[in-house]
């Protein structure tokens, strides 16, 4: 991918909304199994999204605090490509998923503690999320520090179509991802915002080669 902005789209909860995602350029669609979310969705769904999504676009289960096996047994079901995981697990659990997972990304809360430990987790991804994912409100930048020179970090927290220009500039992150920033009301997404949202994101493309 060189130097083009990673851009995931997460908490789909309908097919049209998997559809402007597409259309819109992004990379990848984050689906949620987090029962406790509003943008929780079940195997069914779950399956009736993926029907319209072409193989070479990326697709994401998104967990929190559930054990290895549903984990893998969810992305399996599914052919997922990727987990995201946002609880408090072990580097252990990161590296059971990632055994059975191709992908694995690990959230962190921009200003937790565990960001420390974020190296024996065999993560292939961080994402630095606000210490309430969801909430829409976006974290102090300034705490990400060299932390995008040391992981593939993508961005997460309360990103929109018209902050995201100046949240890359600022964190210079690996990509960005958005859920409640591009949505009309809680988990339906606004096809307008995501393009824009797509749209901002690879304007800040990197100028070198």
């Amino acid at each position: 991918m060189g130097n083009r902005m990673f851009v995931k789209i997460c908490g789909i909860t309908r097919p049209a909304d998997a559809i402007a995602v597409i259309d819109a350029g992004a990379d990848a669609i984050g689906l949620n199994f987090v029962p406790t979310s509003l943008r929780y969705i079940d195997l069914d769904v779950a399956r009736t999204i993926l029907s319209v999504v072409p193989d070479h676009f990326m697709t994401v289960g998104v967990f929190r605090d559930q054990s290895a096996e549903e984990v893998l047994e969810i992305t399996s079901a599914l052919g997922l490509d990727a987990a995201q995981l946002h609880g408090d697990e072990p580097p252990a659990f990161t590296a059971a998923v990632a055994d059975g997972v191709e992908t694995v990304i690990k959230a962190v809360a921009a200003e937790s503690p565990s960001i420390d430990a974020l190296s024996d987790h065999a993560a292939d991804i961080v994402m630095l999320d606000a210490p309430n994912p969801g909430g829409g409100v976006p974290f102090d930048w300034r705490v990400v520090g060299d932390l995008v020179s040391k992981h593939k970090i993508l961005l997460a927290g309360g990103l929109r179509p018209d902050n995201i220009a100046e949240a890359i500039r600022q964190v210079k992150p690996w990509g960005v991802d958005v859920a409640s920033g591009v949505e009309v009301r809680p988990a339906q997404k606004d096809p307008e915002a995501i393009a824009r949202f797509v749209a901002e994101a690879r304007s800040r493309q990197p100028t070198q080669s």
